[in-house]
């Protein structure tokens, strides 16, 4: 009985091992091709260890774009600010909006309720791509069109965090709410004081899964800007592989996907601790 455990201890590990591998290769070759030149990419092999060029091809990518004759210039640090103002502004909006619906419908009680619950809840049917046409004639009529309220506001309600903290705030014992009425506590008060506490490892789960949902967005900054300065990383990476007979230099390339990884990267290692418990209690 001791072997079995010892051997599936040692399968466990090795398949973990083995998964870890998998999903860090393909980055692994993406840092490589963005540290060595245009000909050892073009011509094979493609080197498995870095190369010399690794300041040179981030500097191009952060700050010059492409080299002449290698399709378009696209210097990529204002496309990063554009794309974090992006994430950080849904992932605010989202939790504060869904921290004040969950609250009013656990705590409030007002006609259709429930109805109006489910009909929130319904929406997670209903995906951008779907809604699409009708939101931009929306934003395009109030000149939002090339900027960051235009960018922002249209994807800041969630179904799925609204969800998330109304089961939340239904765990919450009816004796903390009547402590807190007797002791003259205001329902606002007790949303600030006592809700929001509380509830901040779920806020910090969710903020790591919306600020990549806002990173990662492509389909909507596409339709939403065509001034140059308002792209996104995402767009970038996209405007850097050209069509026709031109040609990418794709160590260029490659820097700027890898420097589209760093913020998701740091958020979830910086986030970690308060992700994991957020989910483990959310789950309870």
């Amino acid at each position: 009985m001791v072997e079995k455990k010892k051997s599936g201890y040692w399968l466990t590990h090795l398949g973990l091992i083995l998964g870890v591998l998998f999903i860090f290769f393909p980055v692994w070759l993406t840092f490589v091709a963005s540290t060595v030149t245009q000909d050892a990419i073009i011509y094979p092999p493609l080197p498995m260890l870095p190369g010399t060029e690794f300041f040179e091809n981030y500097a191009n990518a952060l700050f010059r774009g492409s080299p002449e004759g290698y399709g378009a210039k696209v210097p990529v640090i204002k496309m990063m600010m554009n794309s974090a103002i992006m994430a950080i502004g849904i992932t605010v909006g989202k939790i504060i909006i869904s921290l004040l619906s969950a609250f009013a419908f656990v705590y409030f009680r007002f006609p259709f309720r429930n109805l109006c619950f489910w009909l929130i809840f319904i929406t997670l049917m209903l995906p951008v791509e779907v809604r699409i046409v009708p939101t931009y004639e929306v934003v395009a009529n109030l000149n939002l069109l090339n900027s960051y309220t235009g960018l922002i506001f249209p994807l800041i309600a969630s179904a799925t965090a609204t969800f998330l903290f109304r089961q939340f705030f239904m765990t919450i014992p009816d004796e903390m709410v009547e402590a807190a009425r007797m002791d003259g506590c205001s329902p606002m008060r007790f949303f600030f004081d006592i809700l929001v506490p509380i509830s901040k490892t779920n806020i910090a789960a969710l903020f790591v899964i919306l600020f990549i949902f806002g990173w990662n967005q492509y389909l909507w900054p596409l339709l939403m800007t065509t001034d140059p300065d308002m792209r996104t990383i995402v767009m970038a990476i996209d405007s850097m592989i050209p069509t026709g007979d031109d040609y990418a230099h794709w160590p260029t390339v490659m820097a700027t996907a890898m420097l589209a990884m760093v913020p998701p990267v740091i958020v979830v290692i910086s986030m970690q601790k308060f992700f994991v418990k957020g989910l483990l209690e959310s789950d309870k």
